[in-house]
């Protein structure tokens, strides 16, 4: 389709990407729109320095290949350039959503959707704002490079949402409840979900009590282990981290032990959802990387180039948020897997201790916080009372420790709204999640 110059490795990626985003605020209707973008971005390489472009006039690509390549230094040997042998060469078309394509789906239906859930975001008296949000994103990738790469695939991802705060007197509390899905059809957020968490919240507002800060047995919901993992952990996998950095190197060392014997972590871009990345942006094919297994650490993520400085292989982690960007090493789907102990088994033999069941942010390397919005208190092996809890927080190789049970099933969580920031590459789609977690130990404030 392109022509390529010799002596120098290039590659294009093309994304065409639709989305809708629709909003309401206490019922009024703050914004509604469909887009459709197409975007290119182009790489050259002499072995020495990258050249770049990003265009909206993708009928030009080949120009800027042209002009990319005028500004490179021809290598007779570019082929045996340790980064160049690592880019993979597969020709494939993967289309999954073209036949349920959320572009196909008239807005006034996306807003209905919406308007449908207004009387449950108002069911208790205590609700003064009540948000609700659809969005969704079809996207159809094109790659291609000097090594004979040709591959295209779509993407696809839709949710629905509402974010309540409640207020009385005395306080105020808030939060937000999402349902993601790769189709408009397997959206659940229904009128009784609805209802049920504005009245979770308004027990929260009238009921919850501050913790007494201390150190206590904490389960995670999957949710909450999702965003340990992807925050505390997850991070640390991504090999740009600790280039020229010998101290995390040390740290970092493969083979060393760093969790509980039944603690397992993996990152793929094969899980259905919002990680979902068949191929990188660098044209490399997702497999399942384990990061820990059997509390051991085995593997992290690279790009190309993180994966020639390390010695190591590409893992399909070398991500864009889109075609104005450079890729980077990225995260996609990244898991706790599933332990053997019944959720019910997990809770009954905490005497006191502490549930977070969704959380507001979550932040961490070598240490994490975790700020959470519904926690409770669990007592006799039973959840108890609603509780305020500022933040959860630890050491990660400590906490990883200190993991002793998991549930015997795992949940993904997918979501449309937001994503993952690293170098001013924001929002970029990722999924995350996990069993219960159990921690023997956690500072709770």
């Amino acid at each position: 389709m392109y022509i390529f110059a010799d002596g120098l490795y290039t590659d294009v990626r093309v994304e065409e990407r639709f989305t809708t985003s629709v909003s309401y605020r206490n019922g009024a209707l703050e914004e509604s729109k469909n887009s459709t973008v197409k975007k290119a971005f182009i790489r050259v390489y002499d072995g020495n320095m990258w050249y770049y472009a990003s265009t909206y006039r993708t009928d030009a690509i080949q120009e800027e290949i042209d002009r990319l390549s005028e500004m490179a230094t021809p290598d007779e040997h570019i082929a045996e350039n340790p980064v160049v042998r690592r880019f993979q060469s597969n020709k494939a078309t993967l289309i999954k959503f073209s036949g349920d394509s959320v572009k196909d789906i008239p807005i006034e239906k996306k807003r209905a959707y919406l308007e449908d859930l207004f009387p449950a975001m108002q069911s208790s008296p205590y609700v003064k704002m009540a948000v609700g949000i659809y969005a969704d994103r079809y996207s159809l990738y094109e790659f291609y490079s000097s090594k004979g790469a040709e591959i295209k695939y779509d993407f696809q991802l839709c949710g629905a949402g509402v974010s309540l705060a409640l207020a009385n007197e005395k306080d105020n509390f808030s939060d937000a409840l999402m349902s993601s899905a790769d189709s408009f059809s397997k959206i659940s957020l229904t009128k009784e979900k609805v209802k049920e968490f504005c009245a979770e919240l308004e027990k929260f507002l009238l009921t919850a009590k501050p913790v007494q800060a201390g150190t206590y047995p904490v389960i995670l919901s999957p949710m909450a282990a999702g965003v340990f993992a992807h925050e505390s952990f997850g991070h640390k996998s991504e090999a740009d981290f600790m280039l020229g950095d010998e101290t995390m190197k040390k740290e970092w060392a493969l083979g060393k032990k760093v969790g509980a014997d039944i603690l397992s972590i993996y990152d793929s871009g094969l899980e259905e959802g919002s990680g979902y990345v068949p191929f990188d942006d660098e044209g490399t094919r997702a497999e399942k990387t384990y990061l820990i297994k059997n509390g051991v650490l085995c593997g992290r993520l690279h790009s190309a180039q993180t994966a020639a400085d390390l010695g190591e292989q590409t893992t399909g982690n070398a991500r864009a948020i889109d075609c104005e960007f450079e890729p980077i090493v990225r995260m996609t789907s990244t898991v706790i897997e599933a332990g053997d102990t019944p959720v019910e088994q997990l809770f009954a033999r905490i005497k006191h201790g502490y549930f977070i069941k969704s959380y507001k942010h979550g932040s961490g390397m070598s240490t994490f916080t975790i700020a959470p919005a519904r926690a409770y208190e669990i007592k006799d092996g039973k959840i108890g009372d609603p509780v305020k809890i500022a933040v959860i927080s630890g050491n990660v190789f400590e906490t990883l420790n200190l993991i002793d049970g998991l549930s015997d099933k795992a949940e993904i969580i997918s979501s449309i709204f937001g994503g993952c920031g690293k170098n001013e590459q924001f929002p970029l789609s990722v999924s995350f999640g996990g069993p219960y977690v159990s921690v023997s130990e956690m500072n709770v404030q």
